[in-house]
């Protein structure tokens, strides 16, 4: 199961999506399920909410599919198409600009939203199915984590990547940059969390990762890790 929730004009908007090929949107105070949208084509990998609060984007095998929260219209109003597996990552520019997402063809791509022609902007190729994408607080760096154990840093502004390998081998399930842009951290398929100080990243100079501590988070496979809004 996926969800995420957003704050609209005081209101909570609470969505969920799953393996039986629905995404529900709750009130989240009474645990009552308003509408239920049809996700047909596959089950839901991810979903995220556009900064406007407007629409939620959904996630599946080889496409996203954006449904109005506005409305009650149950049927996807924007399709993005042209990915050949499962797309495992997704979410969004500050100013709703672009979407970014990640997937099993082994890249990570970039959507402008402004476009009317709802083809992919930008591609980057690596050479391991991909499972998490985070977008750094300062919009313009890509970090994305993939199945051989690589965590790639992409900068939007000069196409220049590095490569970082916490542990050797060990699948990248999940990363996050907390809000101030100070830390870093990931977890993998062995259950550690590497967690990082980051310097850099204004302007056009790339952000720096410090290693600063290394936990053993969980006994097996760990899934995601968050930091709390206020960055403690």
């Amino acid at each position: 199961m996926t969800l995420d929730c957003a704050i609209s004009n005081e209101q909570v908007i609470f969505v969920t999506g799953g393996y039986d090929h629905t995404i529900k949107i709750w009130q989240p105070h009474t645990g009552v399920c308003q509408r239920t949208c049809q996700h047909t084509d596959s089950q839901v990998n991810a979903l995220d909410i556009t900064p406007d609060k407007y629409v939620v984007a959904a996630a599946g095998y080889q496409h996203i599919r954006m449904y109005d929260l506005a409305s009650n219209n149950p049927n996807p109003v924007i399709n993005y198409e042209g990915v050949s597996k499962n797309i495992t990552s997704l979410g969004f520019q500050e100013e709703g600009k672009w979407m970014y997402t990640g997937g099993e063809d082994c890249s990570a791509r970039v959507w402008d939203l402004r476009s009317s022609s709802f083809q992919c902007q930008r591609i980057f190729q690596v050479t391991a199915p991909v499972n998490c994408v985070c977008l750094h607080p300062n919009q313009a760096e890509l970090i994305v984590g993939d199945q051989s154990g690589v965590i790639h840093l992409w900068d939007l502004r000069s196409d220049h990547n590095e490569q970082l390998i916490p542990e050797a081998e060990s699948s990248i399930q999940d990363i996050t940059i907390d809000q101030d842009g100070t830390y870093m951290a990931a977890v993998n398929n062995k259950g550690h969390c590497y967690i990082w100080t980051l310097s850099g990243g204004v302007g056009e100079e790339p952000t720096k990762l410090n290693p600063r501590h290394k936990l053993l988070a969980h006994k097996r496979y760990a899934l995601r890790c968050k930091f709390s809004p206020d960055s403690t």
